[in-house]
């Protein structure tokens, strides 16, 4: 199956140079191929000697930075732009640069901050930046200002897109930075042991409270006396605790929002499972993240991809064939559909298809790909 999806026919829009593309386009397939980012595994699936394909890929690492094609992948007509870190353990790694200790004190490793756009339960990446209790000490820097770099990096694609945040970005120097860029947010608070001051335009301190199976709705109340915010509660039956959110946006279109904000951890399971990002390996940081931004570009082809498959076997026969849906799911799909990410299904389902109805999915989902990294997503279909 994988051979047939003519990797080079979607790398050839995220880079510049033919060569560099093709070259590009060898490793992807190598990855999708081996499930895994290891330099080791992907040289024995490409083509020819493996020795002289582990100095191939190392010599195309110095020569691109395949972070500025990720970036490509940017969905212009995107509702938000979800950011949300992940741990990468690396517990054998005690003398690699990069590498620092984990939430638990004791796990080596690094953490992974991803940005991405929503795209039918998952999320399309297009951006990232790594970093470690190690680099944040050595770098006189700290977690805030890498959260910080990463979402400077994206500030003028974002525009009044809203960024999708979770608890650990609930603190008040990211809001006020938000702020001075006049841009939007929508933030779950963390109240933990010590909740936020929270005031009203009248000055008094507010205290949030909500029962259960309600919605309650708090406008306009400063963040620790600063930053003005609506915040939006909901405690749906069967949950121990409520969701509380705050941002700049209506209250209740906040709370929308954040709530389909679930679709970056399914992307994170997807990677880690499937693709088995948590294994990657190299002993310097930039190949490191050289190589996390081939795999994320191997995961968004082979999303895609998937997605179109998944739509072709399991959906009605009412779903046209061999055509993308864009943000939207098939309207009647069976229990299978609803069991697999499209890339569940191609990278570990047998697929049976004629010739015909694979290249037809195949180009549809090249069309798509070409309008996603150009700019008009109107193209799917």
């Amino acid at each position: 199956m994988l051979n047939s999806i003519h990797i080079s026919q979607f790398v050839q829009f995220l880079f510049d140079r033919e060569d560099l593309a093709e070259k590009a386009a060898q490793i992807i397939q190598a990855i999708l191929e081996s499930r895994s980012p290891r330099l080791s595994n992907i040289s024995h699936r490409m083509r020819g000697n493996p020795d002289a394909n582990y100095k191939a890929i190392q010599r195309f690492l110095g020569q691109v930075d395949p972070r500025e094609a990720l970036a490509r992948l940017f969905q212009e007509e995107a509702p938000f732009v979800i950011a949300d870190p992940t741990e990468i353990p690396r517990p054998q790694a005690k003398k690699t640069a990069y590498v620092g200790t984990l939430k638990d004190g004791k796990t080596k490793g690094f953490w992974l901050l991803m940005l991405a756009t929503p795209f039918r339960g998952r999320a399309i990446p297009c951006g990232f930046v790594t970093y470690s209790s190690r680099t944040i000490a050595e770098g006189v820097t700290s977690r805030n200002q890498e959260h910080d770099r990463a979402f400077q990096s994206i500030k003028d694609l974002v525009g009044e897109r809203p960024l999708v945040l979770d608890r650990e970005f609930s603190y008040l120097s990211l809001l006020e930075n938000f702020v001075a860029e006049k841009m939007n947010f929508v933030i779950r608070l963390n109240l933990g042991s010590h909740p936020p001051l929270l005031i009203n335009t009248e000055g008094r301190r507010v205290e949030l409270t909500i029962a259960p199976g309600e919605t309650a709705v708090y406008p306009q109340l400063y963040y620790r006396g600063q930053v003005l915010v609506n915040v939006i509660g909901t405690w749906k039956k069967g949950f121990r605790k409520p969701l509380w959110v705050m941002t700049n946006l209506a209250p209740e279109k906040g709370l929308e929002i954040y709530q389909a904000r679930v679709k970056i951890e399914e992307s994170f399971r997807d990677l880690k499972s499937l693709l088995h990002l948590d294994k990657i390996v190299n002993k310097k940081q930039s190949n490191m993240e050289k190589m996390v931004a081939l795999l994320l570009i191997a995961y968004a082809i082979g999303l895609l991809v998937g997605e179109s498959l998944r739509d072709h076997l399991y959906a009605s026969s009412e779903q046209a064939p061999a055509r993308i849906s864009g943000q939207q799911e098939p309207a009647h799909k069976s229990k299978h559909w609803k069991l697999y990410s499209g890339l569940f299904v191609l990278l570990k389902q047998k697929i049976t298809l004629t010739h015909q109805a694979l290249e037809q999915i195949i180009l549809a989902v090249q069309r798509a790909f070409a309008c996603l990294v150009l700019g008009d997503v109107r193209c799917y279909v």
